[in-house]
């Protein structure tokens, strides 16, 4: 059974030394038993408990003890084959039978080491929290994620994975004035194949560490969606698509909006990359994929969306600027992307720039024979090749084939730093990114040809 979902426990002593009088152990230095719970150490209020001890071959008797209680909570016997003692703690959890626990066994030679403690927690004595992820449930290999369980009240709060070793613990929770509760913050990451999976929270009081609230609602790292070599790309080529599962999962499926996304509904495969290509038309669009576990059904959530982008589906636009591609230092320029065909939206990409191309949709109705970019004050951030395209905002996913690339140099130095050299200290200032000081000047409109 899964502990965060309040199974039975069963906790176990397990070893398997048996005593040779050459072998050194003296009474008092056998091997330690081993003291577990088959179904989970965390129980649900009202579900039962019992716990197993399991010694060496010699062992005559376990003992379980439990802390604050000076002799021996418990007596058993050992049972075969496997040496194990049973202990049940009770048909009913509450917060008397939480805390820790430890046994030992008896042999002809005395008694053993005790066991490592095994701690019971007490689920379902308060609401549950909340359970959210930032930036995002969906996380790529080598990212970070930040898990954030909230409630209306303060306290410690615990973090469990589905099928992991043990809670994380957390510090005390913290108000969070913007979401008016508190909140204590797991941080996970760089992510790798260890941190996939379903995590549940739980809020404790400071003054009852093993009585826990209600388990959160589970929250899932979902798989994410990656475009190799880019997402972009001409009619014609070829992209890989591949779908990123941690841990690795043993189906993946592809899908598309305009097709049946059910779970239920997806075959998969056993490989995470989807070729696609030769391109057309047709591959344009936004897609997700899914990862599969344990059967047909087991499907993750959705990925993060992926928008394949198709170019070459209209005649390559014009790009000049306006006055030339030499610009001064913090000087302003105009990129000026004529199309031959009516377009209602405009692009202009700088090339290895890992931002998403810059998009001008035209107001209303309008449709337009060439737009206006307008860059600056310019840094040295903005030197590169720049290409522009046009598409229809009926279908963003097909667009022109890419203009002629433009180089765009700037001239001169920061003056910023020639005043510092000047006066021998550092003038603070900031410089905006291409992105920060793109502007769209105008659209003029278009009329067909005559």
């Amino acid at each position: 059974g899964d502990p965060a979902l309040g199974g039975t426990p069963v906790l176990a002593c397990e070893g398997t030394w048996s005593w040779d009088p050459a072998s050194g152990f003296l009474p008092g230095t056998l091997p330690r038993p081993s003291l577990r719970a088959e179904s989970g150490s965390v129980i649900a209020l009202g579900r039962p408990g019992a716990l197993w001890c399991q010694g060496t071959l010699e062992a005559q008797e376990c003992r379980l003890h439990r802390e604050g209680i000076p002799e021996p909570l418990d007596r058993a016997m050992p049972l075969e084959p496997g040496n194990k003692a049973d202990f049940p703690i009770t048909m009913s959890m509450s917060s008397y039978h939480t805390g820790q626990y430890w046994c030992v066994y008896q042999t002809p030679l005395g008694l053993s080491q005790p066991s490592e403690p095994l701690t019971l927690v007490l689920t379902g004595m308060f609401p549950a929290p909340s359970l959210s992820a930032q930036p995002s449930p969906v996380v790529a290999s080598g990212g970070n994620v930040s898990l954030s369980c909230g409630s209306h009240r303060v306290g410690t709060a615990h973090l469990l994975k589905e099928g992991g070793a043990g809670p994380l613990h957390s510090p005390e929770a913290r108000f969070s004035r913007g979401a008016g509760v508190w909140q204590a913050t797991f941080l996970l990451g760089p992510v790798d194949s260890t941190h996939g999976g379903i995590y549940r929270c739980y809020r404790a009081d400071t003054n009852y560490p093993h009585v826990w609230s209600l388990p959160s609602d589970s929250l899932e790292l979902q798989p994410s969606l990656s475009a190799l070599p880019a997402s972009l790309l001409l009619l014609g080529q070829t992209l890989t698509l591949r779908c990123h599962c941690e841990p690795s999962c043993d189906r993946y499926a592809l899908t598309r909006p305009e097709g049946d996304t059910s779970p239920q509904h997806l075959a998969g495969q056993p490989s995470p990359d989807f070729l696609l290509g030769p391109v057309s038309g047709s591959h344009g669009g936004r897609y997700r994929c899914y990862g599969g576990r344990q059967g047909p059904y087991a499907w993750s959530a959705p990925s993060n969306p992926l928008d394949v982008l198709v170019a070459g589906m209209y005649r390559k636009p014009s790009l000049q600027a306006q006055p030339g591609p030499s610009v001064p230092w913090g000087a302003m320029v105009a990129l000026r992307c004529g199309s031959q065909e009516a377009m209602d939206t405009f692009l202009l990409h700088r090339e290895g720039s890992g931002a998403p191309p810059q998009h001008l949709r035209v107001p209303g109705q309008e449709i337009a024979a060439q737009s206006m970019f307008t860059l600056g004050p310019v840094t040295s951030a903005h030197r590169g090749t720049y290409r522009c395209y046009g598409a229809h905002s009926t279908n963003p996913y097909l667009w022109s084939w890419p203009s002629d690339p433009l180089q765009v140099e700037v001239s001169g130095e920061d003056p910023s730093s020639r005043l510092s050299g000047e006066h021998g200290s550092p003038r603070p200032h900031r410089l905006s990114s291409p992105q920060e000081a793109l502007r769209v000047s105008r659209s003029l409109p278009w009329s067909p040809p005559h």
